[in-house]
């Protein structure tokens, strides 16, 4: 097996498993910000597809071909991180599979020891080698999956780590949460 292969599926079921997270959750539960950051479900759609776009295109000579007006210079602060009232869920998942698209791409066309630019990044690191980018985008994305299970746990209850396996133990919740709780007190 090669190294891409390794890799790739690693980072298709992180975006999967991102975009799960938004399977059944209302248009109020997906725009909902649940941290004192705003983070909210749809936003990190916005905001994955966006950085994924930017590292395996931008980033090697391969602009993806779409405008992602919430990058430009003039957009207001974190507008990749949430989505308009105008933008739609629908909007966002179809533009994040043209992203993966795009992407998959990039990964297929290009040696794995390819050196891209990384503006953005401090000049001793700026010349990273597709690996290193097809690895932190994958980190990324698992990062940002994780944001995900929390806020739509938090925002309706909804848990688990992936479609096909929840990954969550048969045990009386609410009992469990109590337990913790009482060590947590402990300590106050």
């Amino acid at each position: 097996m090669s190294e891409k292969d390794d890799l790739t599926p690693y980072l298709q079921r992180a975006r999967e498993d991102l975009l799960w997270k938004l399977d059944g959750a209302s248009e109020y539960v997906v725009r909902r910000p649940l941290t004192p950051t705003g983070t909210n479900l749809l936003g990190l759609v916005k905001h994955v597809a966006s950085v994924e776009a930017g590292y395996l295109g931008d980033v090697f000579g391969r602009p993806f071909p779409e405008a992602l007006p919430w990058l430009d210079e003039d957009a207001g602060p974190n507008a990749d991180l949430w989505a308009t009232a105008e933008e739609t869920r629908g909007q966002f998942v179809a533009l994040y599979r043209r992203v993966w698209a795009h992407s998959d791409a990039t990964i297929a066309e290009l040696d794995l020891d390819t050196t891209g630019t990384v503006p953005w990044w401090p000049v001793e690191r700026r010349h990273p080698t597709l690996r290193r980018v097809l690895v932190h985008v994958l980190a990324e994305t698992s990062r940002h999956a994780g944001h995900a299970d929390i806020v739509r746990e938090l925002a309706d209850g909804a848990a688990g780590m992936r479609q096909v396996n929840d990954n969550l133990a048969q045990t009386d919740w609410p009992a469990h949460v109590r337990r913790l709780q009482e060590v947590a007190d402990r300590f106050r």
